[in-house]
């Protein structure tokens, strides 16, 4: 089994979420248990702006069993068409290309998302297996 990572749940592990930390932490030892941890250059990105210098959470990542996964152009595609269907039907400006991007390389190149934002990803990947911490 691959699951893709979200940023939010490496986020609330890392900083130590007094709300989520907890929950994302368990979510994301059950998750390597049942297999590979992946997360595409998005994520990568998010987390390692939030912590510089970079390379010292990347050696976390990597303590977690975490592998960066490179987004397939099929996935960088649907990510697209994705974003584009939410604008033309009325979806906010507020959400991003990025959770776009993130929801479709877990869509093409993995078998489940663990993401605390599952109702977004539900909605825009139906096929999309969602686990929540």
């Amino acid at each position: 089994m691959i699951t893709a990572v979200d940023t939010n749940v490496l986020i609330d592990v890392l900083e130590g979420d007094p709300e989520f930390g907890h929950a994302s932490a368990a979510a994301l030892a059950r998750a390597s248990r049942d297999g590979a941890l992946i997360a595409c250059e998005v994520v990568w990105a998010e987390v390692a702006t939030a912590y510089q210098p970079a390379q010292e959470v990347l050696r976390d990542l990597a303590a977690f069993g975490l592998r960066f996964d490179t987004m397939s152009e099929a996935s960088a595609l649907a990510a697209a068409s994705a974003w584009a269907h939410h604008r033309s039907t009325g979806g906010k400006r507020s959400r991003i290309a990025a959770d776009f991007l993130i929801g479709a390389h877990a869509a093409g190149q993995a078998d489940r998302l663990l993401t605390r934002d599952s109702g977004f990803h539900c909605q825009h990947f139906e096929h999309l297996r969602v686990d929540e911490p």
